[in-house]
């Protein structure tokens, strides 16, 4: 796991090594072992390594035998033994055993087309002198980031945002399509960011760059084929298999490594495979519980680790830790995330780093099994969209007036969730029910000229983008596309990778093998989620495997306590960052609105924590990446 970063000019200038040399100063938490470059003509690149895969000898960027070709990784190439044996065949001379110098070679022979041969998680960059040719390419499900921004002079890229405002040309703006996707979802959509002029490669494509000329192109989608019938039985050993061989590529590594385990089916069926594809190794395994009962999972990961005898490693995440992370939460999240779960993902990283390098997760079990409640909700629940529309109103008015729970899943919960969403689309409630503002709750929080600005953005439509040529056979198919595409790749892997990455830990996701995900999306959705069962499948592969106590104990999902926290310990933190002063002279921010919200939170008259999280996490990201923005 590394950091890369680099530029290609458009003219003759020769590139400047010292901005190359800032740009990746930025990435050094992503890669604190070693650095290096490659300067040559136009081009640039920077390189911020943690050596995981042949430590002595994988020094980049690498190159091909005469120098022509160059390449630099962030992240792994799982099945890269077995392409450097197929290369060594077609005549490739190999001076290292790292996977980087597998994807020169693989582009001498395969051309662009080589990005189809990696079996990994990454973002590369590679640079061709002999044609002029830059290729930037990222992983199929988004594991890795890279940023990319056309520029007058030059194209410029790099693992972060931090890495492109360190080039000169590169302006410190604030862009409104990603700030509105951000208010709209809680995180900014695939390819918009949060900058002015900046893009985000989306997961599964790739960009060439020939003279100043630039061609986006995807290489592999998720993709639902009508598979063979089998029965249940059939469909969990094929599933077991495919997570078996899944684990054993990501087990690949030259230091310690180890998994996170929360205690729910995801996490545990990852240790479990592992125990199974490993048994003689002695695995690590690190969890993340609170002081608070109801959201507490330590008990559970704790049975885990006791069935398959693991060398376990227990956390508690607290309000103070909390408060101890927010002075850097902004750095850290690089973009804008409404995330709460990332102050206990960066704290569980930085425990985790002391004892090991390599974390094996279970990031994509939910998305591919149909295991969020939106499940349900979707597949449930057609029907109340259809209810005449004065009974549909006296419905909300009941559902407005039930207690207020926090809990993940809870009856209320869902059901306020549903009736915020109904006025939309289907597509668009499920990214509703997924959290974020709706236009009307947006439309209030906002200052009268950040509402001008806003409003003639359809923050949706990348959204309706994503979805418009879904290759789904039914909704339940089409929600794990949404979800897998939206959620994951934006939300998701965005936290696991700053939280790890901030403490120069590297996360490998199994359920994201892209040939797993192959499989999974060829299992019938009516096996996915089975009556009022979700996760069917799962739980089905998973009995006799592990503890019943966790194949059908009820999602709890990584919460935080943060409602209380808010109201309690964090409230002058909450006070400070949300003061109307500080709104006003900003000037994106309605400060009456926002009042309004703290007060009925602090006064326990609503619980606005969501919604408060948000304002606040984009305050703190503003205040270290946009210091002085007035949008006045």
């Amino acid at each position: 796991m590394c950091g890369i970063s680099g530029f290609l000019g458009w003219g003759r200038q020769p590139a400047d090594e010292q901005i190359a040399r800032r740009m990746t100063a930025t990435l050094r938490h992503r890669g604190p072992d070693d650095e290096g470059y490659y300067v040559d003509g136009p081009v640039a690149l920077g390189h911020r390594r943690l050596r995981v895969i042949a430590p002595e000898s994988g020094r980049q960027p690498l190159s091909n035998e005469d120098g022509s070709v160059w390449a630099i990784l962030n992240g792994e190439i799982y099945n890269y033994v077995e392409l450097r044996e197929a290369l060594l065949r077609r005549g490739h001379r190999f001076t290292t055993e790292s996977d980087t110098e597998v994807i020169v070679h693989a582009w001498e022979d395969f051309g662009e087309a080589c990005v189809e041969h990696f079996n990994g998680m990454f973002a590369l960059a590679l640079w061709d002198a002999r044609s002029q040719v830059l290729l930037l390419a990222r992983d199929r499900m988004g594991e890795k980031p890279l940023y990319y921004a056309e520029l007058d002079d030059c194209l410029v890229f790099g693992s972060e945002l931090r890495a492109l405002l360190a080039h000169p040309c590169v302006a410190r703006e604030l862009d409104f399509t990603g700030f509105a996707s951000y208010m709209r979802n809680g995180y900014v959509v695939d390819p918009h960011t949060i900058v002015r002029g900046v893009q985000k490669l989306p997961p599964g494509h790739l960009l060439t760059v020939s003279g100043t000329k630039t061609r986006l192109m995807r290489y592999w989608d998720i993709a639902f084929p009508r598979s063979e019938r089998r029965d249940e039985s059939e469909w969990a050993e094929l599933a077991w298999d495919g997570l078996c061989a899944a684990v054993r590529r990501r087990l690949v590594a030259d230091v310690p490594l180890g998994v996170f385990l929360s205690g729910g089916l995801d996490s545990s069926s990852v240790v479990a495979a592992t125990a199974s594809v490993a048994p003689a190794r002695k695995l690590a395994t690190f969890s993340m519980g609170f002081t608070e009962a109801t959201y507490d999972e330590t008990p559970f990961a704790r049975e885990v680790a006791r069935h398959f005898g693991t060398e376990h490693h227990e956390f508690v995440f607290t309000a103070a830790n909390a408060a101890a992370l927010l002075a850097t939460l902004g750095h850290a999240q690089d973009e804008p995330l409404a995330d709460p779960a990332f102050l206990p993902t960066l704290e569980l990283a930085r425990q985790t780093r002391q004892s090991a390098t390599v974390l094996l997760d279970g990031d994509g079990g939910d998305e591919l099994f149909c295991g969020y409640p939106t499940s349900l909700a979707v597949a449930r629940t057609p029907l109340l969209y259809r209810l005449p529309g004065g009974v549909f109103d006296a419905a909300a008015r009941i559902v407005g007036c039930l207690p207020r729970s926090t809990r993940y899943g809870s009856l209320d919960f869902l059901l306020g969730h549903l009736f915020r969403a109904a006025a939309h689309p289907p597509d668009v409630r499920t990214q509703i029910l997924m959290g974020g503002f709706t236009p009307a709750e947006q439309h209030e929080l906002l200052s009268d000229e950040a509402r001008v600005a806003c409003d003639a953005i359809d923050a949706y439509s990348d959204v309706a983008g994503v979805l418009a040529d879904a290759p789904a056979h039914d909704e339940l198919d089409r929600l794990i596309y949404h979800h897998a595409k939206l959620y994951l790749a934006g939300r998701t892997l965005v936290k696991m990778d700053r939280a790890t990455m901030a403490f120069g830990l590297e996360a490998r996701a199994p359920y994201l093998d892209h040939e797993f995900v192959e499989l999974a999306c060829s299992i019938p959705s009516a096996l996915k989620l089975k009556g009022w069962t979700t996760k069917y499948l799962l739980k089905r592969m998973m009995a006799g495997r592990l503890p019943a106590s966790i194949v059908h104990r009820r999602k709890q999902g990584f919460g935080v306590p943060l409602a209380r926290w808010l109201r309690g310990p964090l409230r002058p933190f909450l006070e400070d960052v949300l003061h109307p002063d500080g709104l006003t002279r900003t000037g994106l921010f309605s400060p009456r609105a926002v009042a309004r919200l703290v007060a009925e939170h602090i006064g326990n008259k609503a619980n606005h924590a969501s919604a408060l999280w948000t304002l606040v996490s984009f305050e703190l990201w503003r205040e270290a990446y946009l210091p002085g923005l007035r949008w006045v």
